[in-house]
């Protein structure tokens, strides 16, 4: 009976609930734009390697090849001394790329995972 009284006495009204859940929620996208921020909007996760090599012209051949093949996919030309690097993909979870991989080796088959900074979307 005493715990009861206790709560009577303090009532929190529907309209402060509402004004607490809006703060929280103000609080949640600052904090997710500040990382977004320092971050430059990166996080860990995979991409797929589908060719290394110290030839620029033959790595952005395999980038187009790879485009039209899988319209479907993020493509990205990297410098990676003393290599041209090809990584294709966005994925947050090894198993989803391993999924892709499977798709990409029939034309790719030296293609491989790692582990990179990869776009949030």
């Amino acid at each position: 009976m005493l715990i009861l009284g206790l709560f009577a006495g303090s009532r929190i009204s529907a309209q402060d609930v509402q004004a607490q859940t809006q703060l929280r929620v103000q609080q949640a996208v600052q904090k997710k734009a500040e990382y977004h921020r320092i971050t430059n909007g990166l996080q860990d996760g995979y991409r797929i390697k589908i060719h290394f090599g110290v030839d620029r012209d033959a790595a952005e051949n395999v980038r187009v090849k790879f485009s039209k093949s899988f319209p479907d996919y993020n493509t990205y030309k990297e410098y990676q001394q003393p290599n041209f690097v090809v990584l294709v993909g966005d994925f947050k979870t090894r198993l989803e790329a391993h999924e892709s991989l499977q798709k990409i080796k029939s034309e790719f088959p030296t293609a491989f995972v790692v582990k990179e900074k990869i776009s949030v979307k």
